[in-house]
């Protein structure tokens, strides 16, 4: 049947826009890890950098120059992850990919961005950052249950639920040493540092489980050019693994002088690493790069597919653990949408199944899905 005129405008319509959004993920992904590489990475070199700036003009007009465009990729992400969100909840509130529980994301997801723009406005006061913090751990476990509700493997809801428990630690740690700041009391949350520690590590959990996943890794292919290629990447990141995880006891035994610089090295790294993604180093190196090699596998292989997933996945993991920023907030929330509403992102061969646009002249039955 053709379509009638409404019907092919509003397709037209429907691809620009799908096609817009595809080029606002890409751009993304480049300005947030951008972003974080020159200003919450290589900014905080400066730090420990003063004396070697002070003596060479070339090292400090390199980190002001990267402290300048990391800050400007900063505010340019932001208004991209913005634009990303409005996109989602506008899709969301016209029926298209339509999920259970569909109602409250869009409720708190506005609620989320419109309290953003006020709070650029107007600072918030302890109360406000509060309120905010509580929103955001309410929006974050309602994606975190539809992705389960969408995904009935267990490792893909542990993973889920993994990396909600994770970032939700860190929620907590803020939402309690806020309140008792307001309230003026001098001790302790209860468990404070604990959930933060236990946080942390579920972090690093999840990173396991997202490979497990999103990469698409097996033994069981029949190809047995894949097969080798299987083993090799297991016994090449096996190596690297124990070797890390060795590396300090090996040196000990034949230079401890050296051993000490590599810990004193280390332990910069990881300063550098907990004030720009608010991980604390406090479990094995190794753990950390294992996980960084998991998580980049797995984003490497889903944006190379065209799958909205990667480009979730690689904004979660660019937000890091503690989010420190308004923007780093937007970019979990960001994540977890694309990773429960996977599929593909090229407008020309999805829009036409992912977007339909119904005739006006045959009503259809309403897209289910929301309850």
């Amino acid at each position: 049947m053709t379509e009638s005129p409404t019907a092919q405008k509003g397709r037209a319509g429907l691809e620009t826009g799908s096609l817009l959004l595809e080029y606002v993920l890409k751009a993304l992904l480049i300005a947030g890890l951008c972003e974080l590489v020159f200003y919450r990475l290589i900014s905080r070199l400066g730090m420990h950098l003063s004396k070697v700036a002070q003596e060479y003009v070339a090292v400090e007009y390199f980190l002001r120059g990267a402290s300048a465009i990391g800050f400007a990729l900063m505010n340019f992400s932001a208004i991209l992850v913005f634009l990303v969100l409005f996109a989602f909840l506008f899709y969301k509130v016209n029926g298209l990919l339509a999920r259970p529980w569909d109602h409250a994301v869009v409720a708190l997801g506005s609620l989320l961005l419109a309290l953003t723009v006020v709070f650029l406005l107007f600072p918030p006061g302890m109360m406000g950052s509060v309120a905010y913090n509580v929103l955001t751990l309410a929006l974050i476990w309602t994606l975190v249950i539809q992705y389960c509700r969408g995904n009935p493997a267990a490792t893909a809801r542990a993973m889920a639920l993994c990396y909600g428990a994770g970032v939700s630690s860190w929620l907590y740690y803020q939402i309690s040493t806020t309140t008792y700041g307001w309230l003026g009391v001098a001790s302790s949350p209860p468990l404070v540092h604990e959930i933060s520690r236990l946080g942390e590590a579920l972090m690093v959990v999840a990173t396991a489980l997202v490979f497990a996943v999103y990469s698409g890794f097996t033994f069981r292919s029949k190809n047995k050019q894949q097969q080798r290629r299987a083993i090799q990447f297991v016994a090449t990141w096996t190596g690297l693994f124990l070797g890390l995880l060795l590396m300090d006891g090996v040196i000990e035994i034949f230079d401890p002088a050296m051993a000490q610089h590599v810990r004193q090295a280390s332990q910069g790294i990881g300063w550098i690493f907990q004030m720009g993604m608010g991980y604390t180093f406090y479990l094995p190196f190794a753990l950390y790069m294992a996980g960084l090699l998991f998580w980049s596998y797995a984003v490497i292989k889903q944006v190379s597919m065209g799958r909205r997933a990667g480009y979730g996945l690689a904004l979660m993991f660019i937000a890091g653990y503690a989010l420190q920023l308004s923007h780093l907030t937007l970019f979990v929330v960001a994540g977890l949408l694309l990773i429960v509403n996977d599929g593909r992102i090229d407008a020309r061969e999805s829009v036409g199944r992912l977007f339909p646009v119904e005739s006006p002249d045959r009503p259809t039955a309403e897209a289910s899905g929301v309850s």
